[in-house]
């Protein structure tokens, strides 16, 4: 398959994914249009050997299962995240300063706020409505023009900016919307864009959860297009890899796509990785497929391994010291398997020897990243999905820049090199 024709395809799924629901959204369709139905966790499920399937939680968590032709006995599990940090829309929005409608907002996990200013902001996310006949349904919204900016302050009125000026989020970040505007313009604007949209005219908007979103394209970048630049790379890159793999394997093993929301908060919620979505699937699975009772439960789950993707942290040429000396992965050398001896990331020897072997397999290069003994060190869905599951796990990922930046960049090779590994991964006969 031409890496040209899966990076385009990586790019259109950026485009489309602006929140986590989007994103949801997003794959679904992919995996119905590959032959995969929709489970609803309402209903009873009856499931044959060699199906596809893939259920959603809050339409924003997304698992999706290729049940094995032969007798249930373990799991190739991706892991990954459908949320990106950014800024989030407060319930009571609209203020008024200066003349201007401006809507108040919350950071949502860990953002870096200084390439927030000064971009052209659309709008996206989800609107619940009441339908004149009293129902009440969930839509997406997505404003694909720039409504909003916030405009940074000229370096006439602040000489120290350039001298690590903090950032006040409550009272510095709220975006300039409409000029002499007030709270009914929101209002009227909602309705405007959900009848523009999806052809609701008589609705009441009962509440909402809509995110600010970059307006500028995923690109390629650099003279040969060696680099991958866009919103949201952390972790939609991940999602869009686990996906491909699990669509291009052969469908001979039993394997699992599970794309969590609310990692970049902690992962606790109903469908988060720290909640019981994964476990409640894989229960249900189990009960018709596998060894029936706790007992056989616990036996598959340890016959599986689960590879939790989220991207790392890429050697910066700019801030080399930032990087142990001997643990700097470079853009377009390779997936990175990452390790922290607190268990943040929850690679242990035998879970990296897997992965070593599955580069070897595929002739993928392998990099490893330890953050610095004087650093601290994020974590991922990795340590806290093994630590709700029990099942043997280790954290890898693509190499980026500028993590929980506005826009992030990555190495273009990357993307097919992490897909090569996970689909072999997902073919495996035997795990170890």
């Amino acid at each position: 398959m031409s890496e040209d024709a899966r990076l385009e395809r990586l790019l259109d799924f950026l485009r489309r994914s602006p929140t986590p629901w989007h994103a949801t959204a997003s794959m679904a369709r992919r995996l119905e249009a590959a032959g995969f139905r929709r489970l609803e966790e309402t209903e009873t499920w009856h499931l044959s050997p060699g199906e596809r399937v893939y259920v959603t939680r809050n339409d924003s968590s997304i698992i999706a299962l290729q049940l094995p032709r032969e007798r249930l006995s373990a799991l190739r599990l991706i892991g990954a995240h459908t949320d990106s940090p950014g800024l989030r829309l407060k319930p009571h929005a609209a203020q008024s300063a200066a003349g201007w409608l401006q809507l108040g907002v919350e950071v949502y996990g860990g953002a870096l706020l200084a390439p927030w200013f000064d971009r052209d902001l659309g709008l996206a996310g989800r609107v619940h409505v009441r339908h004149a006949d009293g129902r009440i349904e969930g839509v997406l919204l997505d404003v694909e023009r720039p409504v909003a900016i916030i405009p940074s302050l000229a370096i006439h009125l602040d000489r120290e900016a350039n001298n690590g000026r903090a950032i006040n989020a409550q009272t510095q970040m709220a975006p300039v919307f409409l000029q002499g505007g007030g709270r009914p313009d929101l209002e009227r604007l909602l309705n405007q864009w959900l009848e523009e949209q999806h052809g609701l005219t008589e609705v009441e908007v009962l509440d909402f959860e809509l995110a600010f979103r970059d307006m500028q394209p995923p690109a390629r970048v650099g003279i040969e297009g060696e680099l991958i630049a866009s919103a949201r790379l952390d972790n939609l890159l991940s999602c869009f890899t686990g996906l491909e793999a699990l669509l291009e394997s052969d469908g001979r093993q039993g394997a699992v796509l599970v794309a969590n929301d609310h990692e970049e908060v902690g992962s606790a919620s109903a469908c988060g990785a720290q909640g019981p979505f994964l476990g409640d699937v894989l229960r249900r699975v189990n009960a018709q497929l596998g060894e029936a009772g706790e007992e056989g439960f616990i036996r598959l789950v340890q016959a599986s391994r689960l590879i939790s993707c989220d991207n790392a942290h890429a050697l910066h040429p700019n801030f080399q010291d930032k990087h142990d000396a001997a643990h700097g992965p470079v853009l377009n050398g390779g997936p990175v398997i990452k390790v922290n001896a607190s268990q943040r990331y929850a690679t242990n020897s035998a879970t990296a020897a897997l992965f070593r072997d599955l580069c070897r397999e595929t002739e993928v290069p392998v990099q490893t990243f330890v953050t610095r003994a004087d650093m601290g060190c994020g974590s991922t869905i990795g340590p806290i999905t093994a630590t709700e599951l029990g099942v043997p796990t280790l954290d890898v990922g693509a190499p980026q820049w500028a993590m929980h930046s506005i826009r992030e960049t990555a190495g273009a090779r990357d993307v097919e090199y992490l897909t090569r590994v996970l689909t072999a991964f997902v073919n495996r006969d035997a795990l170890p």
